[in-house]
Parts: structure tokens; sequence; C-alpha cells
């Protein structure tokens, strides 16, 4: 190769580094022949080995550059999901057709999977493992490089290092691989796995060292840090899961005393939806939230560890009145909130998700849902209930109610096809599921204010409702804007009056306890301070429905 020609090249340093090792140690390795010397030689001076990883590194470079933040990481899933609803649809237009056909070509799909193996930064290389051949009464050793970055490699909580946690083998007392944490160095390098005995670290022997001392070693190391590593018997690969779950509480792992590493713990808000990497550890998943561009997951508590803990919370916490009035509400007490699977769920043109008001008795229900009805009264319907009283002078049946008999009532109770039912001065009352459905089929977006204690029933694949928690506001912003509005006590219908401070606060008591039992159930939370602006959020959020895929339970789309 012609010194000109050289120049032109952009040789990377890792590549001339190596290079220059092997031409010294070329004496050294008695196995390599001229032959084999000169391909390596020839290949590590190639344009396209050195053009390949110059684009490597630039990517590395820049996958924090905003410009280079991919809009989604799931386009092949995408792909499928559209020719999934193509193939189901019995007339579709000329352009239809052409975009079923166009994503089935391999060599699209092809660029789609591309995409999303860039998007989730799944181009870093993966070594295999070398085979040694040792004798049997000798232990197989590896040694590992890695480059020192800001990832954790740790025990204890301390300072993370290169993307794994470590611990003292309570068997053998030998420091080990306890986690590797998915998408970091050392999962990256495919050369680290759960159970293998780290025996050096930078040539200094880790026998009879805590994790601890072991760790303060790892964070005085500058640039590369060098294992010594006897494998473990079994290397079980990290695959990562598709499985995304909404959280029904919030985490802070600084905050948490068990966590093994808090640098390595993923903070989330109660309502984000988390991406399980793995489930593999009793204790601790791994995840990110989802969107997150950090390609290293993080821990957090699995379920059964975060359902212990709360049970234990519950346990040790002194009773209260309130607590007394919740532990007799009619509430599933065996249901332990804290993750629940989801999915997309896509909108369909001309089939509309049921809206469900949830609320306590007087923070404005009614009104939003007349206001709502009123702007649009041909799209927004909600349905005629079923009561076992007789009609009265000049109602007809199928108007303001259907009428049948107490004993068809509970008939039809029985046999689950009530979605909200209750008693009321001696009559029955109640909404089917079949008449909402027959709405939505028809078209309609279909408002539902049932009890909460019917949400249950409601939050089903049947009906698949958005479910819309309207809140009270503080006490006296709740005072000052009812008595402004001249709203009516809905505590007294005998007397036609305003509320009184005890309503107000039956009001927030009640609101409490509705949030305490049924939180993790809402779509959405719309305070009632200004009836303009939250009807206004009302219909914002209907029209997300519509338009935007949202997350479901997993069930609702299978």
């Amino acid at each position: 190769m012609t010194a000109a020609v050289m120049e032109n090249i952009s040789w990377d340093p890792a590549l001339s580094k190596l290079l220059n090792s092997l031409e010294e140690h070329k004496n050294d390795i008695p196995s390599c022949t001229d032959e084999e010397f000169g391909f390596l030689n020839d290949l590590l001076r190639s344009k396209e080995l050195n053009a390949l990883v110059n684009v490597h590194n630039k990517i590395l470079a820049n996958v924090q550059d905003e410009k280079f933040a991919p809009v989604l990481s799931n386009s092949m899933d995408i792909d499928v999901e559209v020719l999934d609803m193509l193939s189901t649809k019995t007339h579709v237009s000329e352009e239809c057709k052409e975009l079923f056909y166009l994503l089935q070509r391999p060599h699209i799909q092809g660029l789609l999977c591309t995409h999303d193996s860039v998007a989730q930064k799944d181009y870093y290389p993966r070594l295999s493992e070398i085979p040694l051949e040792v004798d049997e009464d000798e232990e197989t050793v590896k040694i590992v490089q890695l480059v020192k970055a800001d990832e954790p490699l740790s025990g204890d909580g301390v300072e993370p290092i290169v993307g794994a946690t470590i611990k003292l083998c309570e068997v053998t007392g030998k420091i080990v691989i306890a986690r590797v944490m998915h998408g970091g160095a050392a999962d990256r390098s495919g050369l680290i796995h759960v159970g293998d005995e780290v025996v050096e670290v930078n040539g200094i022997s880790v026998e009879g060292k805590t994790p601890n001392c072991v760790l303060k070693i790892l964070q005085s190391s500058e640039g590369a840090i060098t294992f010594k590593i006897i494998p473990a018997d079994s290397k079980g690969g990290m695959r990562e899961s598709k499985v995304r779950m909404r959280a029904h509480f919030s985490y802070t792992a600084a905050d948490d005393p068990h966590i093994p590493c808090k640098e390595a713990g993923l903070d989330f808000n109660k309502g984000d939806v988390l991406h399980i990497v793995t489930q593999d550890d009793a204790y601790w998943w791994q995840a990110r939230r989802e969107g997150d561009r950090n390609i290293r997951a993080g821990l957090i508590p699995s379920r059964p560890l975060q359902e212990r803990r709360i049970i234990l919370e519950r346990q040790q916490k002194d009773k209260t009145q309130d607590d007394e009035s919740l532990k007799n509400d009619d509430f599933d007490r065996e249901e332990i909130p804290t993750y629940e699977e989801v999915a997309k769920l896509y909108p369909r043109p001309g089939v509309y998700r049921p809206i469900v008001l949830i609320g306590p008795p007087g923070v404005g229900r009614n009104e939003l849902k007349r206001s709502l009805m009123a702007l649009d009264p041909d799209k927004f319907k909600t349905p005629v209930p079923y009561t076992s009283r007789p009609p009265r002078p000049g109602e007809e049946d199928g108007q303001e109610y259907h009428f049948c008999t107490r004993e068809k009532m509970n008939e039809d109770i029985d046999s689950g096809k009530f979605i909200e039912y209750g008693e009321y001065k001696g009559n029955l009352y109640g909404t089917k599921a079949d008449t909402v459905i027959s709405l939505v089929n028809a078209g309609f977006v279909v408002i539902l204010n049932p009890h909460y204690q019917a949400l249950k029933m409601l939050r089903s694949p049947q009906l698949k409702p958005y479910i819309i928690y309207i809140k009270p506001p503080q006490f006296e912003a709740l005072k000052v804007t009812r008595n402004e509005a001249r709203a009516r006590s809905t505590f007294d219908e005998a007397n036609s009056r305003g509320f009184t401070d005890d309503e107000f606060q039956e009001i927030l008591h009640s609101a409490a306890r509705i949030e305490f039992l049924y939180s993790h159930l809402f779509d959405e939370v719309i305070v009632n301070d200004d009836l303009p602006m939250a009807l206004e959020q009302l219909v914002s959020a209907i029209h997300r429905v519509e338009s935007e895929p949202l997350w479901v339970p997993t069930l609702w789309v299978q």
C-alpha cells in the first residue's frame, strides 16, 4: 500500500494498536503461520474494516445527539399490526391494497428491522467465546477487558462502573457476578455472565476481599479494566423480553435500603409504562421507562417483592378511623396494585371506547355529562337504564327507562348481564352491557356515569372503557366555586339548597376513599375546579381516545 493511499485512510487507533501488538508478539505465537499472520495483517490494514469501525464509532459518539433520536424503536411491530388491520378489511381502496403489498416486501421489512436495531442501539459488537483446551484437573480462566464507563459494577449500593453487580458467594466465599445489567458494557461484551467468579481485577487478586474492597479497586482504575474470571458452568444468554407494564406506585431507588445497588436502580412515577427487560431475578427485575433513550436497563422491585412490601406496610400502619371505613368498603382486599401488563390499543374509525366518569357524589359529574352531550347530541349518547319500578304518568318504555319486573332484573343480574346495578327506595336500577355495546356498534361515543363500585365489572375486554376520575379541588376552592355557581346539594333531594361545610368535607372524604381503592384503574384525572375548564379537558381526553394509540391491559388486544 502506497503512502499516498494510506494518507487518505482514517486509521482507527484501536486497530492500529492491535496491529502493532500483533507484529510485536508474532514470534511469541508458535502456532501462527505466516499465511495466518498475513491474513490478519491485511484485514487490520484494510480500508473496508477501518471504514466500518469509523462509522461504528461515529454512531456511538452521537447517540446522545437529539437529531439522532428515533421517533420509535418498534417499526417492524407496527408494520405487522398495520398488515393485520388491513387483512381484516373487506372493502379497501387501491392505495390500501398497494400499502398492504408494499409492507410485505422483504427489502422493506429488512429496512425496518435494521432501523429498529439501530434505534434500540443493538449494534454493539458481541465477541464469541474462545474455546480453551485445559487439563481436566485445571480450571478454565479467561481474561476480559472492558472500558470503564458510568455504568454499574457494584455491590451493596456503591458507585457504578461497568454494568454488572457483584456479591460474595455464601457457599464458597468467592466474589462472583450477581447480575449483568441488560444493555450495559458487560452485557454488550458477551463475555461476562451471572455466576462467573472474579479472580483478579487489573492484576490484583480479590481472594478474601469483600465486594466493597473490589469496588474501590475498580473506582481507582482508569481507562480499560481487566478481569481474570473463572466462567460459570452455565451461561444463560440475556434475551430481552417485550413485556410492558404500567406501574401503580412510584419508586425512588435512593430511598430503598434493600436494593442491591442504588446507582443501578430505575426511578419511576405511578402511571409510567415500563419495558420489563428481564424477570429472571425473583426480587429485582430489570426495566427501562418506555421511550427512554438510555440503552442500559435499571433495577426495580419485582411484583412479588412489592406486594409483600405493601402487605407489610398495611399491617404495620396504625389503624385510624379512615382505615376502618376503607376496610368495610366493597373492595377486594386481595387485590394489591403493583404492576399491570399493558399493550397499545389502536383506535378504529367509527368504533369508539365508552367514556366512564368516576367521582364522589356532588363533584359535578352529572353537570359535565350534560354539558358534554349538549355539545354534540348526535355523537354522545348515554344508555337507557333498567328499573323494576312501575312507569310514572307520561313515561314510555325505552325512553327514560326500560321497565321490567324485579324478578327479571334479579335473574339478569345473576346472569351477569348488568355492568352496574343498585337499589334505591325499594326499586332496582341498572345498566345492561348489551345496551352499551349496541350504542358503540352504532358509532356513538357512550358516556357512563356509574357508582365507583361498578368499575371492576365495567373495566373488561368486552367494553374497553376509558376511565376518567373527576376529582374535587381542595376544600376552600370547592366551597368557593360551588357557592359562586349556586350549586344545589345532592345530599338533600327534598329541599333545593346549597351545600353545607360538612357536605363539602364528605365529598372530599369520599374522594379520598375512591382514590385509595381504585386509582390504579384510572386512565386520566380531571380536577373539577372550574366547570368550563374541566369540560375542555374532558373533550381533549375524548379526542385522544379517538385518535391516538393508548396503553390498555394486554388482554384487551388479544
